[in-house]
């Protein structure tokens, strides 16, 4: 990484599919504008990575809930790709990494094997805080 290249790091922390899919389209902006981008995936942002989960989440936030159906109808219709084949997609062309949180995957008894092959890591919160210094970071 040369010392120009900005870091853009997310907090993502819910599982649903409005919340994951708002921070894979900021991935996707901070990557094509060059900046080294990190996903640190804690809790149910966590549980949204496990295998095959995201084939089958339908899920919205609480507060959106009621335009869940109507909003998957119309991402259909548009054909919105999934936001893994999003995350997947903007990983070959820019410099992102997925992290899982070590404390989480402890807390739920996980496995780096049972999560994503985009999840490419576990780690710590301090090392997490450590390697985003000097950049942005969003709470998704």
């Amino acid at each position: 990484m040369s010392e120009d290249t900005e870091k853009f790091s997310i907090v993502l922390f819910s599982g649903t599919v409005d919340k994951i899919m708002a921070a894979v389209t900021m991935t996707a902006g901070a990557a094509a504008m060059g900046k080294k981008t990190t996903i640190f995936l804690t809790f149910w942002g966590l549980m949204g990575f496990r295998k095959g989960d995201w084939q089958k989440n339908m899920k919205f936030s609480k507060d959106f809930e009621e335009y869940a159906g109507p909003a998957m109808e119309m991402m259909q219709a548009k054909k919105v790709p999934h936001w893994m084949q999003t995350l997947q997609e903007v990983m070959e062309i820019g410099d992102v990494t997925v992290k899982a949180c070590g404390m989480t995957m402890d807390l739920f008894d996980i496995k780096l094997e049972d999560l994503e092959p985009v999840v490419s890591e576990v780690t710590g919160v301090a090392s997490f805080i450590k390697e985003s210094e000097g950049g942005a970071i969003l709470f998704v």
